[in-house]
C-alpha cells in the first residue's frame, strides 16, 4: 500500500542537475520515444490555434458588418494588428520557453515573478480556457458535422460524447500516439486553406456563390464611418484566433531532448503558418467583397469563391470538420503538464503528478474529459451557449504572462533587455484591452461565469495548499526525525473459523508481534450461539497457542465490535503498538473474487475509521 506523504517526486519535470550541459545535439533517452518532435508538437499542441482561423476571421467579418460594407473595409488593418499582437506573443513564449524549460507557461512566469496569489489566477484562467476549449472544439466540430447531414442534429449530444471518448483515448496512449494521428487531419487542414488562399490570390473575382445563394445578408446598413468601440470589439472578437498559442510553452517537458529548443521550433512554425493564414484569408475577403450570410461560415464562402462549388470545397470542409473536432487535443497535451506542476507545489491533489509509463499524466486526462463531458451535457451540444465564456480565460493568462516577463527582464537584465521589456509591455497592454473588452461585451451572454468561477477556483487552490501545509506540519516534513524505537505489539487476528487460511494468519501475526490475540464476533440467536460453541471446541482441540477472544455484539453487525475492541486494547495498552491483520481469501478470477463475503473490507473500514490500529490485508491468493 503506497500512502502520499508530503510533495510528490518532481521527476520528469526537467533535467537532473548532475546532468552533462545541453550542447544542442539530441540525446538519447529511454522515455524519448514516448515525447514528441518539433513536428508532431505542432500536431499534438496546435490544433487549437490552427482551427481558430476557421471563426477568427469570421468574427472580425461578423462585429465590422455592422457598420456596412464600409465596416468590412477595416477587415485586414484589424487582422493586420491581431497578427502583430500574434508575432509579439510567439517571441515571447520564445522567451517563456527557454527561461522556464519545465512548463507551465504563463503560471511558471507569475510563479517567480508576480507572487503566488497572481500565479493561481492564471493558472486557474488557462485551466478555464482548456476545460472550454475542449467544449467548444468538440460542439464546433459536430456542428459542421450536422450542418451537411441534419438528420444527425437531434444525436448532436451523443456525438459529442463519442468524439469526446475517442480524443481522451488516443491521448491516454500518450501525447506522441496522439501527435501522430492527429497528423494527417492537420496537414490536410494547413494545406487545403494554404491552397485556398494561393488559388484564390489570382481569381479576379469569385466562381462560385452557391453556398450563399438564398441565405439572408448579415450585413449591417451602409455607414461612412467606423467608431474606434466597434474597431476595439472586431479587434477583441478577432484574437479568439490566438487560443492556443500558449499551450507549447505550457507542455515543454512533453517534448523529446533539447525539449527546449524543440518547442520553441514549434511555437515559431505555429505563429508563421496562424499568420499567414489569417492574413491570406483576410486579404481574401476583400478582394472577393465577401458579405457575412445566415447559416454559411466565411470560410465556406471562401472556398466556394476561389476553388468553385465542387470537390475541393467539399475537401475544405471536411478537413475543417475535423480539425475543429480534435483542437480540444490542445487542451489534453497542455492542460494535464499545467496540472501536474499545480500538483507538484501542492495546489492540487498529488495525484496530477503522477505519470504512466508513456509520460501521460493519466489522472489529468481523465480530469479534463469528465469536466468537458459534463459542459457538453449541460450545453446541449450547442456551440454558441458555450462561445460566450471561451477566450476569456486565455486573455487573463496571457496578459499575466507579458507583465511577469516585463519583470523578468527588469532583474535579468540581459542584452537589449530594454527592447525585450518594450516588447512585452506592449503585448500585455493589448492583452489586457483585449481581456477587459471580451469581458465586458460578452458579461450578460455568460461571461459573468467566468469572472464567478476564477475566485473560486484561485480559493480552491488556497485551500488544497493549506490543507497540504497542515498535514505537512503534523509529519514535521523537512526536519530530520527521531531515531526509531521497538516498541510492544499487538496483533489482533479477526477469525469466523478454522482453515488453512487461519493458520497462515497466525503464523504471520507471530512474526510481526510479541502478543498474538485471535478475536470472533458473536450473537444472541441461537444458530450463531451453536456456530460460536462449536468454533471454541475445535480452537481447545486445535490449541495453537494463541488465544481466541469472543466478542458479543447485540446485532449482526461485525465491523464496529471489532473496532471497538481494538480502540479498548489500544487503551489499556498505552505505548504498544497495535495491529489488525486481516485474512483474505483472493480466487485467481474477478468474477469469482465477486463471491467472497467482503467481510475483510467490512473489519478494515471499520478500524481505519475509529482507531489509530495498523490494518494489514493477508491475501491467501487461491490458484486455479
Amino acid at each position: 500500500m503506497s500512502i502520499d506523504m508530503g510533495r510528490p517526486s518532481t521527476a520528469g519535470h526537467g533535467p537532473s542537475k548532475e546532468e552533462p550541459p545541453d550542447t544542442g545535439a539530441p540525446k538519447p533517452a529511454a522515455g524519448d520515444r514516448h515525447r514528441l518532435t518539433a513536428l508532431q508538437g505542432l500536431s499534438a499542441l496546435s490544433l487549437d490555434a490552427m482551427a481558430s482561423v476557421a471563426y477568427g476571421p469570421e468574427s472580425i467579418v461578423l462585429v465590422l458588418a455592422a457598420a456596412g460594407a464600409y465596416g468590412m473595409g477595416f477587415t485586414l488593418p484589424v487582422t493586420l494588428a491581431i497578427a502583430a499582437l500574434l508575432a509579439v506573443l510567439v517571441a515571447s513564449y520564445r522567451q517563456v520557453i527557454a527561461a522556464f524549460p519545465d512548463g507551465g507557461g504563463s503560471y511558471a512566469v507569475a510563479r517567480k515573478h508576480l507572487g503566488r496569489r497572481t500565479s493561481l489566477v492564471a493558472a486557474g484562467s488557462l485551466i478555464l480556457d482548456y476545460v472550454l476549449n475542449v467544449a467548444v472544439s468538440v460542439t464546433a466540430g459536430v456542428a459542421a458535422l450536422t450542418s451537411a447531414f441534419p438528420q444527425l442534429y437531434g444525436e448532436r449530444v451523443w456525438i459529442c460524447l463519442a468524439v469526446l471518448v475517442l480524443v481522451t483515448a488516443v491521448n491516454l496512449r500518450g501525447v506522441v500516439d496522439s501527435a501522430k494521428a492527429f497528423l494527417v487531419p492537420t496537414a490536410l487542414f494547413v494545406g487545403s486553406i494554404l491552397a485556398m488562399i494561393a488559388v484564390g490570390l489570382f481569381r479576379d473575382g469569385p466562381v462560385s456563390t452557391a453556398s450563399a445563394d438564398g441565405h439572408a445578408s448579415a450585413l449591417g446598413e451602409g455607414a461612412t464611418a467606423v467608431g474606434a468601440l466597434l474597431l476595439l470589439k472586431a479587434f477583441a472578437a478577432g484574437c479568439s484566433a490566438l487560443t492556443g498559442v500558449e499551450a507549447v510553452a505550457n507542455a515543454v517537458p512533453s517534448f523529446r531532448a533539447p525539449a527546449a529548443r524543440r518547442a520553441q521550433r514549434t511555437e515559431v512554425a505555429l505563429g508563421v503558418l496562424l499568420g499567414v493564414m489569417l492574413i491570406g484569408l483576410s486579404v481574401l475577403i476583400g478582394r472577393f467583397h465577401l458579405q457575412p450570410v445566415e447559416g454559411v461560415t466565411v470560410l465556406a464562402q471562401l472556398a466556394d469563391a476561389s476553388f468553385g462549388h465542387n470537390i475541393a470545397f467539399y475537401v475544405v470542409q471536411f478537413a475543417t470538420m475535423v480539425l475543429l473536432a480534435l483542437a480540444a487535443n490542445t487542451s489534453f497535451g497542455g492542460l494535464p503538464v499545467l496540472m501536474s506542476l499545480l500538483a507538484r507545489d501542492n495546489y492540487l491533489p498529488h495525484v496530477f503528478a503522477l505519470k504512466a509509463d508513456r509520460q501521460v499524466h493519466r489522472h489529468g486526462v481523465l480530469a479534463l474529459a469528465a469536466v468537458s463531458a459534463a459542459l457538453l451535457a449541460f450545453s446541449g451540444g450547442d456551440t454558441n451557449t458555450l462561445v460566450p465564456l471561451f477566450a476569456i480565460g486565455v486573455f487573463v493568462g496571457f496578459t499575466i504572462c507579458q507583465v511577469g516577463m516585463v519583470r523578468h527582464w527588469y532583474e535579468q537584465r540581459p542584452a537589449r533587455w530594454r527592447a525585450k521589456a518594450a516588447l512585452n509591455a506592449l503585448g500585455a497592454l493589448l492583452t489586457g484591452v483585449s481581456a477587459v473588452v471580451v469581458t465586458a461585451t460578452k458579461f450578460t451572454e455568460g461571461a459573468w461565469l467566468i469572472v464567478l468561477a476564477l475566485p473560486l477556483l484561485v480559493l480552491g487552490f488556497e485551500r488544497i495548499h493549506r490543507s497540504y501545509a497542515r498535514i505537512g506540519a503534523r509529519l514535521e516534513l523537512g526536519r530530520i526525525p527521531q531515531p526509531p524505537r521497538q516498541e510492544h505489539s499487538v496483533v489482533v487476528v479477526p477469525v469466523s473459523g478454522l482453515s488453512k487460511l487461519t493458520c497462515r494468519a497466525l503464523s504471520a501475526a507471530r512474526s510481526l508481534g510479541e502478543e498474538v490475540l485471535a478475536v470472533t464476533v458473536t450473537h444472541p440467536a441461537p444458530e450463531d450461539r451453536k456456530a460460536a460453541e462449536a468454533l471454541r471446541r475445535d480452537w481447545e482441540l486445535w490449541n495453537p497457542g494463541v488465544e481466541l477472544i469472543e466478542i458479543e455484539a447485540p446485532t449482526r453487525s461485525l465491523g464496529r465490535p471489532v473496532s471497538a475492541y481494538v480502540g479498548e486494547l489500544a487503551r489499556s495498552h498505552p505505548g504498544a503498538q497495535v495491529t489488525v491483520l486481516i485474512p483474505e481469501t483472493e480466487p485467481a478470477r474477478l468474477w469469482e473474487r465477486l463471491l467472497q463475503n467482503q467481510r475483510g473490507a467490512v473489519v478494515a473500514h471499520a478500524v481505519r475509521r475509529d482507531t489509530d490500529a495498523v490494518i494489514c490485508r493477508l491475501r491467501f491468493r487461491v490458484t486455479p
